[in-house]
């Protein structure tokens, strides 16, 4: 993903390590937090999220630690997040995801070589 020159690095990173996160799997705003090298910044992953353009991006992978879709429910978002998750085989009760289940797993070493590019 290039690197906009306005663009901070800590959102960089992690619209970087959005993109790696594969179908069929999903992260927490905190594990990706996590993984961008900033711990306990999930509030800030979700206003990344938010203002920066992820049209492109798997944006319906990142849910909240419980599993929950995050987006307000009922809200076309939350349809669309819905049906994509859904759409890549991850089961749904209501409006959580067993992140024991789907929980993305990556390969850290591989994850820091990506980073350090």
């Amino acid at each position: 993903m290039p690197r906009s020159s306005n663009r901070p690095a800590h959102s960089h990173k992690v619209l970087t390590l959005l993109a790696l996160v594969p179908p069929g799997q999903v992260v927490s705003y905190g594990q990706l937090a996590d993984l961008a090298g900033l711990p306990g910044r999930a509030r800030l992953v979700g206003r990344i999220l938010r203002i920066e353009d992820t049209a492109m991006l798997p944006w319906h992978r990142v849910l909240a630690a419980n599993g929950r879709i995050s987006l307000p429910k009922g809200s076309d978002g939350w349809h669309e997040q819905r049906q994509r998750l859904q759409a890549e085989g991850i089961l749904l009760k209501g409006d959580r995801v067993s992140m024991a289940q789907y929980r993305w797993r990556p390969d850290l070493a591989a994850i820091l070589m990506l980073m350090d590019q």
